[in-house]
């Protein structure tokens, strides 16, 4: 692999605010798009969005967006119902980008990518003209050389180091051989050792005690600014406080005033429902990932107890969401935490539960779950979900249920994001769950009547 430039990071120096080109003025931010990876949303930056805001970056000038069919193709040259390939996945983006440029007038964008969305943003760049108005690239946990490189074994996947599509993508450039576009400045940020997707051997691929003959510095590119932020996972990589404040001295050459979001006193609710698909091609998992908008849903939001999770009275909101998937905004109150019941044609009956929001966001998207074979079995049914990290058993303070060990998280490693509690009675109970000082709390429901509770961390 390429020698690279690496710096560990633990409270960032000045070693980072010199590799800023330009400081622009509060007055000159430009805008900033935010692109999700594989399988996920673009409700995946709200804490970081918060953290932009909180900081002084205009909200107006901050865009996260929902790529329809988020997955990658199983092989990037091969049609696959429900997955898109890296071609549609860059002319999302470049659609996204010139909507952007267009509404605010603005020249040049800056591009921040988690995981996959790094893959979109590099090809962007440098096969979609993205090299003409992008001026900065952020990439957390990019797996920029592959997850694997195992010959023989999937080489048409856009995660193999082998595939056409990375070949290309890391092909030297320039009179340095460098692995990025020229022109643009780039940072990239990655895990020490704790990246699922960065791993030598194959136990997050199905593949334990099997080589990857990928390493863990995979995601630092050559010609980039390569920052590596100790005992992170691959999601963290973008999502979290450590990620922003490198995020913020590389666009900025400053040190933010605040790695966590200042509350608001007017918080306004929004987002979009979205569904899951039924996936022929691969029956054992039953369904993949989409962000297409469900016909049909209704959104009803109740303000609940924080110690116990039971409903303050009758509902804040209640209304079906248009054909666009959208619902909101909905005021809510500071300190409060809420219940969002979303109900839907095919799926269970979802009650997500989540702590008080500091600040307004349009990105509080609702997914519905299905209830899967292997769980019908239970009395009720709780999940403890973390959308922007995983749960690391080694390293992090968590409860669920009163047990300090989650069902389904293992001993080691971080890359479960979350855990699953069946319940063997159907009387309705207060459940919580704790995450390094967050805590949930919510209500069991009855299985039997299609009801599904999820306890869902902010950060």
């Amino acid at each position: 692999m390429p020698t690279r430039r690496i710096l560990l990071v633990a409270g960032l120096s000045t070693t980072l605010l010199a590799a800023c080109a330009v400081t622009p003025t509060t007055t000159q931010r430009p805008p900033i798009v935010f692109v999700h990876g594989n399988g996920d949303s673009a409700a995946l930056w709200q804490t970081t969005i918060w953290r932009f805001e909180s900081n002084g970056w205009p909200r107006e000038r901050l865009f996260a967006f929902d790529q329809p069919m988020p997955l990658a193709r199983d092989n990037d040259a091969v049609a696959q119902p429900g997955r898109s390939s890296t071609a549609e996945s860059m002319a999302f983006l470049r659609a996204e980008v010139d909507r952007v440029l267009k509404s605010t007038g603005a020249e040049k964008v800056i591009l921040v990518g988690s995981s996959r969305g790094g893959n979109t943003i590099r090809n962007y760049v440098q096969n979609g003209g993205g090299d003409r108005v992008v001026s900065h690239v952020v990439l957390g946990g990019n797996p920029a050389h592959g997850i694997f490189a195992i010959p023989g074994f999937n080489e048409g996947s856009e995660f193999s180091a082998l595939s056409p599509f990375l070949k290309q993508l890391n092909a030297p450039k320039g009179p340095n051989g460098d692995e990025v576009t020229p022109g643009v400045h780039w940072l990239t940020l990655r895990s020490d050792s704790n990246d699922k997707y960065a791993q030598p051997e194959g136990t997050w691929i199905g593949a334990p005690g099997k080589p990857t003959n990928v390493s863990h510095d995979g995601p630092a590119l050559k010609g980039a600014t390569n920052l590596v932020l100790p005992r992170v996972d691959h999601r963290e990589t973008a999502f979290s406080p450590a990620a922003f404040d490198a995020m913020w001295r590389f666009l900025t050459g400053q040190a933010p005033r605040t790695l966590q979001p200042t509350p608001e006193s007017v918080i306004a609710l929004s987002g979009r429902v979205t569904g899951m698909g039924l996936d022929a091609l691969a029956p054992a998992s039953g369904s993949f990932a989409n962000n297409l908008p469900i016909a049909g849903a209704r959104v009803t939001v109740f303000a609940i107890a924080r110690d116990t999770g039971v409903r303050r009275g009758a509902a804040g909101w209640d209304r079906a969401v248009g054909s666009d998937g959208r619902w909101g905004p909905f005021a809510a109150e500071a300190d409060t935490g809420y219940e969002f019941v979303v109900s839907a044609p095919g799926y269970a009956t979802t009650h997500i539960y989540r702590s008080p929001f500091p600040r307004s966001s349009s990105i509080v998207n609702l997914r519905p779950e299905r209830i899967a074979a292997a769980d019908q079995d239970a009395k009720a049914l709780v999940i403890f979900t973390r959308p922007r990290g995983y749960f690391d058993a080694q390293r992090d303070t968590m409860r669920f249920d009163g047990q300090s060990t989650l069902p389904g998280v293992p001993p080691r490693g971080a890359g479960v994001s979350s855990s699953k509690l069946k319940l063997s009675a159907d009387a309705q109970r207060s459940v919580t769950a704790e995450f390094n000082g967050e805590r949930l709390a919510g209500l069991s429901w009855p299985l039997v009547q299609a009801h599904v509770s999820v306890l869902e961390l902010t950060y």
